[in-house]
């Protein structure tokens, strides 16, 4: 992948994810917790959000590894102090939605785009984008805590049984990668592809 290409798309990552985070942040907010606000994370400059690692090693490796086809991170966690909500369970789960739908919005409006305003390479790029956001959606709305799915599933499940749910987070990052190794997550790829033809008006 040409070097240009390539920061491109690590550009579109970055923003994406945190759009992502920013957002769960600012939905929090406006729940009545102002956490992410006072630790100086309801701001788009990247350096409050960068986790080395997952924001900045992980795609690298993986659009590498995927000769440029492929590429997810994550931002570090805005901090989120449920107890601060006005009505707990709902701060749950628009603050566990808000980031995919960030996510699934800005990949719609980039597919969308891409069909009247961009031609050639920079079409190329949107759709890319597009697809990349569709990914770390559908991703992000698995039920295996802690990703957002599992924040909003928890709000409709009994107390007794929430609990319980809440306590496999110290296994959810090992279940996630084993599902990544072992093909579990292949069906992100035709999901999302689907999604930006619906939008785009073209398979990517």
């Amino acid at each position: 992948m040409p070097f240009m290409v390539t920061l491109i798309v690590l550009f579109i990552v970055f923003f994406s994810i945190i759009l992502h985070e920013f957002c769960h942040g600012y939905v929090a907010y406006l729940n009545g917790d102002e956490t992410a606000r006072m630790m100086g994370r309801l701001t788009f400059n990247p350096l409050p959000h960068i986790d080395p690692f997952t924001t900045v090693l992980l795609p690298v490796i993986l659009l590498i590894a995927s000769g440029g086809r492929f590429a997810i991170g994550m931002a570090k966690p805005v901090p989120v102090n449920p107890f601060n909500f006005r009505n707990y369970d709902r701060g749950m789960l628009t603050v566990g939605l808000a980031g995919p739908v960030s996510n699934i919005v800005f990949g719609a409006l980039l597919a969308f785009f891409s069909r009247f305003l961009a031609i050639g390479f920079i079409r190329e790029v949107m759709l890319f984008g597009s697809r990349i956001n569709f990914i770390l959606a559908f991703f992000n709305l698995i039920p295996i805590p802690p990703l957002d799915g599992s924040r909003v599933l928890s709000v409709f499940l009994p107390r007794n049984m929430r609990y319980r749910y809440e306590q496999f987070e110290r296994y959810g990052m090992i279940i996630v990668i084993a599902l990544l190794f072992f093909g579990g997550l292949e069906w992100l790829f035709p999901l999302s592809g689907k999604m930006v033809a619906f939008f785009g008006g073209t398979n990517f």
